[in-house]
């Protein structure tokens, strides 16, 4: 199947990175939200992210110009996916709106047209259930940030067809991406390594053993990490990274999935990451400073 329209689910971070990486490789994209201001936000990050290519001299000023112009927005599923050969949810990591999401896309899209999913957890084949063509139905889960990060993992859920694995392999490598096959379990492989690491380092930090700042050092100089696991969860993000850990702990029922308390206070509390401004670190003011580590402690 030749692909050349991509809608895309989604304008906020791994949404406009999606849209970023298919329009800059020539496809034409179709940037869909709700909300015209996300957006404008979305393309706001779009044009910001090329200006850092450009002045890094990975882009020139024409290419920049042509990624841009290769991506439409729209705040009405229904008109952004009409002439989609795949579409891309990239919406909140929420079973239920991306369950409603692909029944509308069902009812929408072209017979031929693909359905993936970005999703970092939940089940493909469950979202697969909620459409008439479930042969058509995959999970792409590219990694943050989109335009930067080379893996994606394809994830095959039970009535993924042969011929849609093999369309979406094809197109990633198309991206200049590695594509990993995955089959459809909680977490996958991604997140079902990272996210007990990160659960871990909270449970640590919880039990008194040691501040933020310092198991980051450690995985950081210990272990070759680029990021530590407290910081790198306020980039993901504290309610995603719950979200993941949910998910891995109701399809197993196994209680090392189980999320640390901390965390849940956390993102009950609002402290979500450097989205929120706040999360294992202060990212007020443009800074990074360890939050005081009392808050912390049991």
């Amino acid at each position: 199947m030749n692909m050349k329209n991509i809608a895309v689910i989604g304008a906020g971070t791994m949404g406009n990175g999606i849209a970023h990486t298919f329009a800059q490789f020539d496809f034409k994209v179709s940037l869909i939200d709700v909300s015209q201001a996300s957006l404008d936000k979305g393309m706001a990050t779009i044009n910001n992210n090329l200006d850092r290519m450009v002045a890094k001299e990975k882009i020139s000023e024409a290419d920049k110009k042509r990624t841009l112009d290769n991506i439409s927005t729209f705040t009405s599923v229904e008109s952004g996916v009409k002439t989609a050969d795949l579409v891309v949810e990239a919406a909140t990591e929420n079973l239920e709106l991306k369950l409603k999401i692909f029944r509308d896309l069902d009812s929408f899209c072209s017979e031929e047209t693909i359905l993936a999913s970005n999703t970092s957890s939940i089940s493909i084949t469950q979202i697969a259930a909620a459409t008439k063509r479930p042969e058509k139905v995959i999970g792409m889960h590219f990694m943050n940030p989109v335009p930067i990060m080379k893996l994606v993992e394809i994830i095959k859920g039970y009535s993924t067809s042969e011929e849609t694995f093999i369309t979406v392999e094809e197109l990633s490598k198309k991206l200049n991406k590695v594509p990993v096959e995955v089959n459809d379990y909680p977490g996958f492989v991604a997140n079902r390594i990272l996210m007990p690491m990160i659960n871990e380092a909270v449970e640590t930090l919880y039990n008194g053993v040691a501040g933020v700042k310092e198991i980051d050092t450690v995985m950081m100089l210990g272990m070759a990490h680029p990021m530590g696991p407290l910081a790198l969860a306020d980039f993901i993000g504290l309610d995603v990274c719950l979200s993941i850990l949910k998910v891995m702990y109701d399809g197993f029922k196994n209680p090392k999935y189980a999320p640390c308390p901390l965390l849940v206070n956390m993102v009950m509390a609002g402290k979500l990451g450097a989205k929120s401004g706040e999360g294992f670190y202060d990212y007020s003011e443009n800074r990074k400073a360890e939050v005081v580590s009392s808050q912390f402690v049991k």
